[in-house]
């Protein structure tokens, strides 16, 4: 019995060693399988050897908004061309140069476009930690120009001498701008309470426009004073307290218009306003002048360079009137269409805001908008007498080395903005 088991066992065992065992496969490492994947189709690339260093990846940068580039360029290519159109008459007489204040002019919208696109690949969040070192500079600037001798009845500019005039409120007006973005996104759960939202901005926006009052520049203390409060308003201030405000101002209006005595320089001004031509030849004739270019041009112009008021009746067309030459060289359609390239700007500055999910970042470019809103609605008004004169210049349009060169800079930093929103949607 016992050797029929052995043998049936023999047996089995002889069959079972006639089948071939399966072949036993050995795993191949993960990180072999994707050099493998890696090696295969369009962009891929071979593993890195052992014991050589792999090269550093590029930290990503996002793509900078070229809609709104185009449209910087479009209106610093314009602008140049109608301030070489309306000055060179001045030009001429004044340094016996046609071309002294474009070559200038151009030389600082190198300059300028230059400083842009070095500010749009430099990170915005780097004036988050010098919002408050700006601010003291400008504060600085302003008091040593107080000290300077007078040019043309004012204090405004620091001249360094064969070299540039420096204008600090132009300064001033973009550390208002980051200190109040700066504030904005560190106290924006107070911004309602307004011992954070309220007093503070007002106290620093106080001291800048007392300096600059100072100078005197009220073009430029109401253009910082709108720039502060919008970004107040955006950053999520208590609305009551900007009706409260609004006013206020109406009641100083009115007591400045119903008691001359109180204000005589404003009620002189604002007479010469609503009656320029009561003095045409003189506190009235630079508005009288430049209402005769806007009605000169018509629908269409009179054409590039064939301008008659800027010809030594407008005084200083290349400056805060130029866009009364461009009324009357280019006409209604084609001042419309500027205004039109100012709009499309403007919109599209705020539409970087609105997209940027950093806080500071959003509150820098509305900031920066805002003042190239605020300023081209002030000039166009004053060209054509809707407010009384400020003395106010035109964005991109006209002369002007130190305020070129920074407003080009300062569209660098929204581009620079800009390019973290792109950024954003590709993560």
């Amino acid at each position: 019995m016992s050797q029929r088991n052995n043998s049936g066992a023999a047996r089995r065992r002889r069959e079972a060693s006639a089948v071939p065992e399966p072949r036993r496969v050995r795993p191949v490492p993960k990180r072999k399988l994707e050099n493998k994947k890696m090696t295969r189709g369009h962009g891929a690339s071979r593993p890195a050897k052992r014991g050589v260093r792999a090269k550093p990846v590029k930290a990503r940068i996002g793509s900078m908004d070229y809609t709104f580039l185009m449209l910087v360029l479009v209106l610093v290519t314009v602008g140049l061309i109608m301030m070489f159109s309306a000055s060179y008459p001045a030009a001429l007489n004044a340094t016996g140069d046609s071309f002294y204040f474009i070559k200038r002019q151009l030389l600082f919208a190198i300059v300028g476009v230059a400083a842009m696109f070095v500010a749009s690949r430099v990170p915005f969040q780097i004036l988050h930690r010098f919002a408050l070192l700006l601010y003291g500079l400008s504060i600085v600037l302003l008091i040593v120009v107080l000290l300077l001798p007078e040019q043309s009845g004012v204090h405004r500019w620091i001249t360094i001498p064969g070299v540039i005039n420096i204008q600090p409120s132009e300064i001033a007006k973009f550390s208002i701008v980051v200190l109040f973005a700066h504030l904005i996104s560190i106290n924006y759960e107070k911004m309602k309470d307004p011992r954070y939202g309220i007093w503070p901005f007002l106290a620093l926006l106080g001291v800048i426009c007392v300096l600059m009052v100072l100078e005197p520049h009220l073009s430029g203390t109401i253009l910082i004073l709108g720039i502060g409060i919008i970004m107040m308003f955006v950053g999520g201030a208590d609305v009551k307290w900007f009706f409260m405000g609004g006013l206020a101002a109406a009641v100083l209006v009115a007591i400045v218009a119903l008691m001359p005595g109180i204000i005589p320089y404003a009620q002189t001004r604002l007479n010469f306003w609503l009656d320029p031509w009561s003095a045409p030849r003189n506190e009235g004739y630079q508005t009288c002048q430049s209402l005769l270019a806007i009605g000169s041009g018509g629908l269409f112009g009179v054409g590039i360079g064939n301008s008659r008021q800027k010809h030594l009746y407008l005084p200083e067309p290349q400056n805060d009137f130029v866009f009364s030459i461009v009324c009357e060289e280019l006409g209604l359609v084609g001042a419309v269409l500027i205004i039109l390239v100012f709009v499309l700007l403007i919109w599209r500055g705020y539409v970087i805001a609105m997209r940027c999910r950093d806080r500071f970042g959003s509150m820098l470019a509305v900031g920066l908008i805002t003042q190239v809103a605020i300023q081209t609605i002030l000039n166009i008004a004053v060209v054509t007498n809707t407010i009384p004169n400020t003395g106010i210049s035109l964005p991109f349009f006209s002369y002007g080395g130190t305020s070129l060169v920074m407003l080009l800079g300062q569209m660098g930093f929204v581009l620079s903005v800009s390019r973290q929103t792109t950024l954003e949607k590709l993560e």
